[in-house]
């Protein structure tokens, strides 16, 4: 498997973003895109991951596989949480465990949180996967009008 990197919002190049964003497979999970992801969206969608890192000195970033574009994830807030997030090209799905890892590691080892959750949309085939990861389900959660599974990874569990 390649080397992960992660870089900042800001490095990152739209066009791959948009690229990812519009792509089918990708959209099959992602319940909120509504229609194309356009390159105002984009700038939008780079504004409020920029906004949160401000705030809250926590944020996603561009996710690399041996330099080359692979997608975008990490913790970011959500509704008092901090929440895991990861988007990747489907060229690269074989390295969520990876991804994962290293960010479950910024969050525990670094950054000492005592939990983490994820969301994932209610009717996602195969959702139970992530309790691969150590996750257990802990309840229903609604964004945007979308009904979503909650998960928590705490760090007496790592």
């Amino acid at each position: 498997m390649g080397e992960i990197t992660f870089v900042h919002l800001s490095e990152m190049y739209e066009k791959q973003l948009i690229d990812l964003m519009n792509n089918p497979l990708v959209g099959k999970h992602l319940p909120l895109l509504e229609g194309a992801f356009s390159e105002e969206n984009c700038r939008e969608f780079l504004r409020s991951k920029k906004q949160l890192w401000e705030e809250y000195g926590i944020g996603p970033w561009i996710v690399l596989v041996n330099n080359n574009f692979a997608g975008w994830g990490g913790l970011q807030p959500e509704n008092g949480e901090i929440d895991f997030a990861l988007v990747l090209h489907p060229d690269f799905w074989g390295y969520g465990r990876k991804v994962f890892d290293k960010i479950k590691n910024i969050a525990f080892v670094d950054w000492k949180l005592e939990s983490i959750t994820a969301l994932l949309p209610i009717d996602r085939p195969n959702s139970k996967a992530i309790t691969r990861f150590g996750f257990v389900e802990d309840g229903n959660y609604l964004i945007g009008g979308q009904q979503f599974v909650r998960f928590r990874l705490s760090a007496i569990h790592v």
